[in-house]
């Protein structure tokens, strides 16, 4: 599938409602379509981001075991290749790696079967650049990507200190008193704006019942 209507948005400013500053990303795309991955890699690092594209599932592993990326766009109808045989190779090698499906052809029932392996995301060609770069920033947003080690680790633990403590309908004041560690440094972890100490870990995994191993995990480390 050609790019199409996609040209038409190629000139779009940066000022677009759905363009957000935020770390530059590592993407390979995967798509038989040559005009396509042209494209893709035009806009892709005009908004600043690194785009490796593959025109084959070989080439797609390839450059993933070349240097993983935080990002594949994976076309999901390729002729004589299998989008579905791609994402459960990706799931098997990398579990964690964030995949979003693209495809000129969307079913109700491929996105299912696609979301049950763990796609971050479905677009449907032609896609517009603002559902494009809302995408990429959400997956920055929701899995850190971009960022350092450690500032995925500390954005990441205060979202899992947050759901854990929501879970058991706990006020930051109850965790606090379960755990020992106050308000004020239990508020500034879970907006992620620094990590805790070893002892404030233990004592906050210890108060709401969770391992600190699956969140450095969930971390991707």
């Amino acid at each position: 599938m050609t790019a199409g209507p996609l040209h038409e948005q190629a000139a779009m400013s940066h000022d677009d409602p759905a363009h957000a500053e935020h770390p530059p990303l590592a993407v390979v795309a995967l798509d038989d379509d040559d005009d396509f991955r042209q494209y893709i890699r035009g806009v892709i690092e005009a908004d600043g981001h690194e785009c490796r594209t593959a025109a084959t599932p070989d080439e797609l592993f390839a450059a993933c075991e070349q240097r993983l990326p935080d990002v594949v766009l994976l076309d999901m109808n390729m002729g004589r290749h299998s989008g579905e045989e791609v994402l459960r190779e990706l799931r098997r090698r990398w579990l964690k790696l964030c995949v979003i499906v693209v495809t000129g052809y969307p079913s109700m029932e491929q996105m299912r079967q696609t979301f049950k392996q763990d796609v971050f995301d479905y677009l449907s060609k032609p896609f517009s650049l603002v559902e494009l770069r809302r995408c990429l920033a959400q997956a920055v947003e929701q899995l850190g990507l971009g960022r350092r080690p450690q500032d995925r680790l500390r954005v990441e633990m205060g979202r899992q200190i947050r759901v854990a403590r929501t879970e058991k309908g706990w006020t930051l004041k109850d965790l606090s008193e379960a755990s020992g560690v106050s308000v004020s440094q239990l508020s500034s972890i879970e907006r992620g704006a620094h990590l805790p100490s070893i002892e404030s870990l233990i004592a906050v995994s210890l108060a709401v019942g969770r391992r600190p191993s699956a969140w450095f995990e969930a971390a991707g480390l």
